[in-house]
């Protein structure tokens, strides 16, 4: 609820959630939609809709669980990491081993076309990053395009926050090679327009 024309944290949506209020938690799933959304849409397009909604599912069954020690956007990217990962190992190949930081999406699925093609530049970015293992698209899109810190990055990856440095600087460097960027600001502006 609004009060004092304040509009409620998260944090406040999720502990009424919590309490039995359904109505708070479908406002907290709601803010967070179109980046979810997002999210899956540059990775798996045609099963974006069914990832989404397993992921607010996920999120409905863990809601008790979530101890509030990084942001619910952060603990929401961390349910749809986990479902991404989960719904790409079922559609490899039985048999072969997966490996997400070295294999990239396109290597493990292989859907034509793109709802982003309204958008040339966009679309050249996530052609790009469909060619980066599925770790670095994942790490890449959620510190430029869902904003999340490094800090809150390390917690979706479950490492300390140097090593999502690291790795994030490798993501970029392999980006700017796909695109064929020169610098190293050239891709933020990238980037930054393709959202």
């Amino acid at each position: 609820m609004v009060s004092c024309g304040s509009v409620d944290t998260d944090f406040d949506l999720l502990d009424r959630w919590r309490a039995g209020e359904a109505a708070a938690g479908e406002q907290l799933l709601e803010r967070h939609f179109d980046a979810l959304c997002g999210f899956f849409e540059s990775k798996c397009d045609r099963d974006a809709d069914d990832l989404v909604q397993r992921t607010m599912l996920a999120c409905v069954k863990n809601k008790d669980k979530f101890r509030k020690d990084s942001s619910f956007r952060t603990f929401l990217f961390a349910v749809a990491r986990n479902e991404l990962l989960h719904h790409l190992r079922s559609r490899h190949r039985e048999g072969q081993r997966i490996d997400f930081t070295t294999n990239s999406v396109a290597e493990i699925v292989t859907t034509p076309g793109t709802r982003l093609a309204n958008n040339a530049e966009r679309l050249r970015v996530v052609e790009a990053l469909r060619q980066l293992p599925v770790d670095q698209q994942t790490l890449i899109e959620l510190f430029y395009w869902q904003e999340l810190d490094i800090q809150a990055i390390s917690d979706v990856f479950e490492i300390d926050p140097g090593a999502a440095r690291v790795r994030l600087h490798r993501a970029r460097k392999k980006l700017r090679e796909l695109l064929a960027l020169p610098g190293n600001d050239d891709d933020e502006a990238v980037l930054a327009a393709s959202r």
